[in-house]
């Protein structure tokens, strides 16, 4: 990827950061879909788990694969026989689909458009996000299985055929979650989102093909936390964001999908019956700040494999809130001082883009750990604030005998709950 921004992102253009009263701008008043993660290790029981969901009211389902940076060590087998037995009995017609970010990710559209052909489902009626994002794999894994020149040159003309397909929906989606969990501060999961996609347009102008095709399929993946005027702010700052970018490339004003999932850096082991409130206030945060599709963790995330008790609490939780307590997009406040604070960290996110620009973009900056020192130091400080010491497991680097036939690596950012670290007076 380059390090040249268009003259009007580089200047800084401010175009779409809110109305005339200087609100910002939140996305349409539409109930979200609510979905909950198939990600059991046994297709068989993920089918099982499937079936459940949908009779309790379940919009869709988040699909994660074994080896997903966001898989918290489970996850389905990253194989197309697995993906159409835990699918077997999902009406894929009208069930929401995501495909987590994982390294098969651009794999698992073909698997996908298989199994449609053999259900003789048209793509044209599914409801569907596709996980690729080459940046929250290298993050979250250490590797890439091509070069950041070859990947460069290929990836256009990949998405390019799932164009013509005429898969609808997500097929680049910016994820934030990876680099949050690690812990990075709101304005620098939104800075790296930004700058996924900025390289991610500038492959398909460099391609020769127009931006405009590829924006129309981008989307985003960001965690919320438990604080509901945090996360306001920062999906607000997050569609300023993207208007600002638009326009930078002359591209006028278009909807984005945004997934929101509950943090699985605030997640608790030593009372987990306590994530139930925080994923649930996580929720209704993304809920109101107009999020298209939501899911929450489970409250037994951080100890093993959600069980069936813990999946039907969170998904209640879920139903009662998004259908029957009154959350829905809309209710982001309007306030000045909301707006100041929501255009504050658009701004802050947008000065960490450009810090990634010009460090040759983020996977560069990934190669180079520059990124990786940056959201240390982030977490140190918060850290700090908490009254825990500032250290952790170290980050690991992919390395050669581990991996195969990769052709790149970079320092692997891992999900770390605060509650691993020690108090500052247990150290």
């Amino acid at each position: 990827m380059g390090t040249q921004l268009p003259a009007r992102v580089a200047a800084g253009d401010r175009t779409g950061d809110g109305d005339a009263s200087g609100a910002p701008r939140v996305a349409r008043a539409t109930s979200p879909k609510l979905l909950q993660r198939l990600d059991d290790r046994s297709p068989e029981r993920a089918a099982r788990q499937a079936a459940e969901d949908l009779a309790a009211g379940i919009d869709g389902f988040s699909v994660i694969f074994q080896g997903a940076p966001n898989a918290f060590g489970h996850g389905l087998p990253a194989t197309q026989e697995a993906l159409a037995a835990a699918l077997r009995d999902v009406p894929l017609g009208r069930t929401h689909l995501r495909i987590d970010v994982h390294p098969q990710s651009r794999a698992s559209v073909d698997w996908l458009v298989r199994l449609l052909a053999t259900r003789k489902i048209a793509p044209e009626r599914l409801d569907i996000s596709f996980g690729i994002d080459p940046a929250a794999i290298f993050a979250g894994t250490g590797v890439l299985r091509m070069s950041i020149e070859a990947l460069a040159a290929s990836m256009p003309q990949s998405l390019a055929h799932y164009f013509v397909l005429g898969v609808p929906g997500v097929l680049l989606e910016a994820d934030g979650r990876v680099f949050h969990n690690a812990g990075a501060s709101d304005a620098q999961e939104l800075g790296i989102m930004l700058a996924s996609t900025v390289g991610y347009l500038r492959m398909f102008e460099e391609a020769r093909q127009p931006a405009i095709y590829a924006a129309a399929h981008v989307g985003f993946a960001v965690s919320v936390e438990q604080d509901r005027l945090a996360t306001a702010a920062k999906l607000a700052a997050l569609h300023q964001l993207w208007e600002r970018m638009l326009a930078s490339y002359g591209v006028p004003p278009l909807p984005v999908a945004v997934h929101a999932e509950s943090s699985y850096r605030m997640m608790t082991a030593a009372e987990p019956e306590t994530n139930v409130v925080r994923a649930v206030l996580a929720a209704q945060g993304a809920i109101e700040a107009g999020a298209t599709t939501v899911t929450a963790l489970p409250h037994d995330v951080a100890l093993r494999l959600p069980d069936d008790v813990a999946r039907r609490r969170v998904r209640s939780a879920l139903a009662v809130l998004g259908r029957e307590g009154g959350a829905h997009a809309g209710l982001t406040p309007s306030d000045v001082a909301f707006a100041e604070r929501a255009a504050q960290l658009a701004e802050a996110g947008w000065q960490e883009m450009r810090r990634i620009d010009a460090e040759g973009g983020i996977l560069r900056s990934l190669q180079d750990g520059r990124l990786q020192k940056r959201i240390l130091a982030t977490r140190d400080a918060r850290l700090a604030e908490l009254g825990r010491a500032p250290h952790a497991p170290p980050l690991h680097r992919g390395r050669r005998e581990e991996s195969g036939d990769a052709a790149a690596f970079c320092q692997r950012l891992d999900p770390v709950r605060w509650e691993e670290f020690s108090t500052a007076e247990a150290a």
